[in-house]
């Protein structure tokens, strides 16, 4: 895991490669809006796109998760099927949905059952590498997605140069980001990790969620302001030294968020005096997201070893998924 982490860069300029080559048709039908389908690491992307598109894409895009389509999937909808393994049994049935539909549709995969679908039915695909764990393999999904927006003319091609830029920007950020990990798990690896993320980078806190409960074999939670305020922010009413909220700064966003986030920060500091705050860096959005991802994936894997844990091993999915395949 620990490689895989590292060339998180090399991978991010391979996957837009892998977008600059993409072979698509044209829409049959004009499209009205956009439903990304996929769980786990291979659903994350989806995620992503939504919070660095979000100022820009004129359309709906939603993130589904789940074996069935909302009942506003039709022919005017582009749906982007993404299973890294081809055979995540939510995400084919959401695809077969999504073909009596007669929804525009474009899979992202290295094969599987997906590919075998989109082959049958003659359906656009995107072929990606295999061999690695799907969390390791964020960069493949979602800069693929990217690619097929405006390949359907729904966003501009501003992406490609941010894209490109990220490579550079964590390529020499990325020994920085190993070792500021590498203390922060010394203070978190024993604790109970809470997410507060500013509304426009959730992503980035499901992110974090999923590495820690994968990589790291723990549980945390996450939530974002402003609407934590409306409701979680009642719940810290009493002292634990095992919790550890986590604060995400970004700088450039909404400023009564941002100080919706100190004044939250000095309310749990009354109950907990384990308060982190972590400042992102980039230009852009997707810099800011990427940068934190990134921190996030090696803190995830420090903590798996201060923890004695395998961060690839998820033994207890692999048991899931064969007692699922017996019904």
């Amino acid at each position: 895991m620990k490689q895989l982490i590292a060339e998180f860069p090399e991978q991010l300029a391979h996957a837009i490669a892998i977008g600059k080559a993409a072979q698509l048709s044209s829409a049959k039908q004009p499209i009205h809006n956009v439903l990304v389908t996929g769980l786990g690491g291979s659903g994350m992307g989806g995620n992503v796109v939504v919070d660095v598109l979000g100022s820009e894409l004129a359309l709906p895009l939603l993130v589904n998760k789940d074996y069935h389509l909302p009942a506003w999937v039709s022919q005017h909808t582009l749906v982007i099927a993404c299973s890294y393994s081809g055979n995540t049994e939510e995400t084919i049935t959401a695809l077969q949905e999504a073909l009596t539909r007669q929804a525009t549709i474009v899979c992202v995969s290295t094969g599987g059952k997906m590919l075998d679908i989109a082959r049958k039915n003659n359906l656009d695909y995107i072929t990606l590498p295999a061999g690695r764990p799907p969390r390791a393999s964020l960069a493949y999904s979602f800069v693929q997605q990217f690619y097929i927006l405006h390949h359907f003319g729904l966003i501009g091609k501003a992406f490609e140069a941010d894209l490109e830029s990220c490579v550079t920007f964590i390529t020499q950020e990325n020994p920085a980001l190993s070792a500021e990990a590498e203390s922060l798990a010394t203070h978190l690896y024993l604790r109970l990790p809470i997410i507060y993320a500013p509304s426009g980078y959730e992503s980035v806190a499901i992110r974090w969620r999923q590495q820690f409960n994968e990589n790291s074999k723990m549980l945390c939670w996450h939530h974002v302001l402003p609407e934590m305020n409306h409701n979680e922010l009642v719940g810290w009413r009493s002292a634990e030294s095992f919790w550890a909220p986590i604060f995400l700064e970004i700088p450039g966003i909404e400023p009564r968020t941002a100080a919706r986030l100190q004044l939250t920060a000095d309310v749990t500091a009354q109950y907990c005096p384990n308060i982190f705050k972590i400042h992102a860096k980039g230009d852009s959005v997707l810099q800011k997201a990427l940068y934190l991802i990134q921190l996030g994936d090696w803190l995830s894997y420090y903590m798996a070893e201060l923890r004695q844990f395998d961060a690839v091993e998820v033994k207890v999915i692999d048991y899931l998924k064969a007692e699922l395949g017996k019904l």
